[in-house]
């Protein structure tokens, strides 16, 4: 197997990418990463799925190893799918297979819609396709956590104080519930928070998974998901904070599409439950090859 990397030229500054191949005359799958903001990091594991065919990696401009610039109005999804275009481009990926995880589902969502040519499938794991209903689901989630967890992160929000160690601390308790249930947290993973770029998540997103502020937070897709028009799949974990009733949700306005919870997962199924994850991906994306 041979892995290559570089940097490729987008607006606003320089990308980071990898391709990990074995020379395979299968379809590419490119990965989108969460966030907005993160990085492939966590996801690097997904690399195991280059035995059948290559794997694309990309850090989204401003975070990983891309470029940092410090210009707030390049954050907004608009000048992502717009990156994404140039990527395939670049990488001469003429047809290709899409994962998306968490903000890569929107990213994927808005990319597949302005109708691309060459997307094979697309696999929206853990997705938020309605910000106002992801919004929605994290109000009830956080009916879940203890009272004075609930109190401190609803004072906080009040304040304006989301940046204090108090709703830092309240947010972990959110997370353990409902992003990885993996306990202890992987060492790997408290060693990715170098890569991610909390501005670029603040000015998109918010403070938080549960309170949405940013440029994201009226993004809906909905009602456009029966105009997929390619093999789709939706996975989520059982206590995913993209809820298994969203998720299906989704699946049932996309004509055609599977669904599949991860039954002791949340938000991070491809580490929680890896062999599983892989396995389920692996046979989606075979499917798609064989009935193309």
């Amino acid at each position: 197997m041979s892995v290559k990397e570089g940097y490729i030229k987008v607006t606003g500054g320089n990308v980071w990418y990898q391709i990990h191949d074995t020379y395979t005359d299968k379809t590419p799958v490119i990965i989108l990463h969460g966030g907005p903001g993160s990085s492939h990091y966590s996801l690097q594991g997904l690399n195991v799925l280059s035995e059948d065919r290559p794997v694309i990696f990309y850090d989204q401009l401003g975070c990983g190893k891309s470029d940092r610039p410090a210009d707030p109005s390049l954050w907004k999804i608009e000048r992502f799918v717009e990156e994404l275009v140039k990527i395939r481009t670049a990488l001469s990926l003429d047809k290709v297979h899409i994962l998306g995880h968490s903000w890569g589902t929107t990213l994927a969502a808005a990319y597949i819609l302005s109708k691309p040519e060459g997307v094979e499938s697309v696999i929206f794991s853990s997705p938020c396709l309605s910000a106002p209903l992801w919004a929605e689901d994290q109000a009830r989630n956080r009916q879940q956590l203890p009272v004075e967890v609930q109190a401190v992160l609803k004072a906080c929000e009040d304040n304006g104080t989301t940046d204090s160690e108090e709703y830092k601390a309240a947010t972990a308790e959110f997370n353990k519930r409902f992003v990885c249930r993996l306990d202890p947290m992987p060492a790997f993973l408290k060693q990715g928070a170098q890569y991610k770029n909390p501005d670029v998540y603040n000015i998109m997103w918010g403070p938080s998974e549960f309170h949405v502020t940013g440029n994201l937070k009226n993004f809906d897709c909905t009602s456009q998901l029966k105009d997929m028009g390619i093999p789709t799949l939706y996975t989520c974990g059982r206590y995913d904070e993209a809820t298994p009733e969203s998720t299906k949700y989704f699946s049932s306005l996309t004509p055609g599409a599977k669904f599949h919870v991860f039954e002791n997962s949340a938000h991070m199924p491809y580490l929680e439950e890896t062999d599983e994850y892989m396995m389920v991906v692996r046979e989606f994306l075979s499917s798609v090859d064989h009935n193309s």
